[in-house]
């Protein structure tokens, strides 16, 4: 029996030429490999129109399908479990075939791990927001190839047609533009940052922790089409981890270059990022920041916390003795960073799901610190705001049981509602780090959001 449907499409280098068309459309994602402006990644995913939303606020999801709107106060993952088919047979050439996508923002920690309430809930986002698509594109950029994957259900089976003609003859929509209102302005002055510093490094001298990853939130009044913003990101600050989401109210736009959780066929992937320098114009600076940040005791340490962390709580849900760590201390370069890269891979268990295995690392302990919970509650102790989809996860699960996630950093929101947009920066914060570096460090980081932002600050700009 014919569990899928299959089409070529024209495959486009750059595939925002697809999603344009889509971009104005609630509940319409695009998983961005940033291709061409970098080669890092090989795929982009294209979903829209999905049959069920699950959207988790507090102690209570909101579920749309077919059937109507319901709420209901089940675990949030439990309850996406039951929206997934057990695992059906992958399409061989194919990462995604239709499933879940969406984001599972860092606050959904508070469902998993007892947190404390502290900071304000300044955006009153939703927790999780997941569509489950019947049907995506897919573009493998190796290949030079597009790709229309739908299960042949009958829904499919009756917009298949419009669905195709739509990709073999693409419209791309013309932006309305975006415009800030405001400069974009942090909410931590230095000596805020300064006095944060010095009650982690307390905390650390009482042995409750080992490092604890601090940021910055960044915001500006703005108004206008965010897609526009996002076609400049993905330019000038590519990422082989990035995605725009649009939602009813509001809208995410990520450029993250760390991938969480990856699942191919049993096979548990993750990447966890400690350690930046700046890009340097001078290729010789360039490359003498590459050496310093590969040779840092410091970083070193720091990614080594984070390996160890990570290796814990794979260990959860992967297989006796099937936790390795292949690659320690690897330097990529992006954009406007290095980073030191470690990788960390398991093998799932037989009875383990996906969903179990993000359960067990949320969120990505690269972005907490160590040990996790206790820097949880420093963190929410130390920053003023709730982080909301900052350092939570992007991505899909699939019909097929494979999910591919990324930790949800250089990533902007985008309040319909308000007007407003804002982003966070951080980085790891141990026992020998001087403030002034890690406060710059973060100012690094935001650089490449600053300068795109800035794009629309005293003129409106058009992308079409």
């Amino acid at each position: 029996m014919e569990r899928f449907l299959i089409a070529e499409i024209p495959y486009y280098q750059d595939s925002s030429v697809l999603f344009s068309q889509w971009s104005q459309e609630p509940w319409a994602i695009f998983l961005d490999s940033s291709y061409p402006h970098t080669t890092q990644g090989r795929y982009d995913i294209i979903v829209a129109r999905p049959t069920v939303t699950l959207t988790t606020r507090g102690h209570l999801t909101e579920i749309r399908d077919a059937l109507g709107i319901r709420l209901s106060p089940e675990d949030p993952l439990t309850l996406l479990r039951g929206f997934l088919p057990e695992p059906l047979p992958p399409v061989s050439g194919l990462p995604f075939c239709g499933g879940a996508v969406g984001y599972f923002a860092y606050d959904l920690a508070r469902r998993l791990e007892r947190i404390p309430k502290i900071a304000q809930d300044r955006d009153n986002l939703p927790e999780a927001a997941i569509g489950v698509y019947d049907w995506a594109v897919v573009i493998d950029h190796h290949q030079q190839q597009g790709i229309l994957v739908g299960r042949a259900t009958p829904h499919v089976r009756n917009v298949w047609p419009r669905l195709l003609n739509k990709f073999l003859h693409p419209t791309p929509r013309t932006s309305q533009g975006f415009y800030l209102h405001t400069p974009i302005r942090s909410n931590l002055s230095f000596e805020a940052y300064l006095s944060a510093f010095s009650r982690i490094q307390h905390y650390i001298r009482e042995g409750d922790c080992y490092q604890v990853n601090f940021a910055q939130r960044f915001e500006a009044k703005a108004c206008g089409d965010p897609w526009c913003v996002y076609m400049q990101l993905r330019h000038h600050n590519p990422a082989p981890f990035g995605g725009f989401l649009r939602f009813p109210k509001f809208c995410v736009l990520s450029s993250s270059p760390e991938r969480f959780l990856r699942v191919h066929q049993g096979i548990v992937e993750t990447k966890p990022i400690k350690g930046t320098r700046s890009r340097c114009p001078n290729p010789e600076e360039d490359l003498y920041q590459i050496e310093a940040l590969a040779e840092s005791a410091k970083d070193r340490a720091e990614n080594l916390m984070i390996v160890d962390l990570l290796r814990n709580d794979l260990s959860k849900t992967c297989k006796l003795g099937s936790v390795k760590v292949p690659k320690l201390f690897q330097v990529e370069s992006f954009a406007t960073v290095h980073h030191l890269v470690s990788t960390v891979v398991g093998e799932l268990k037989d009875n383990c799901h996906s969903l179990d295995l993000l359960r067990g690392c949320f969120p990505g302990g690269s972005i907490t610190g160590a040990p996790k919970i206790r820097a949880m509650e420093i963190i929410e102790e130390l920053e003023l705001i709730r982080r909301g989809v900052y350092c939570g996860a992007i991505g899909y699960i699939g019909f097929d049981g494979n999910m591919d996630t990324n930790i949800a950093i250089r990533t902007l929101v985008h309040s319909l509602s308000e007007q407003r947009i804002h982003f966070w920066t951080g980085g790891g914060i141990v026992a020998d780090s001087d403030p002034k570096r890690e406060y710059q460090e973060s100012l690094d980081k935001a650089a490449a959001l600053i300068t795109v932002l800035s794009r629309f600050q005293k003129y409106r700009m058009s992308c079409g």
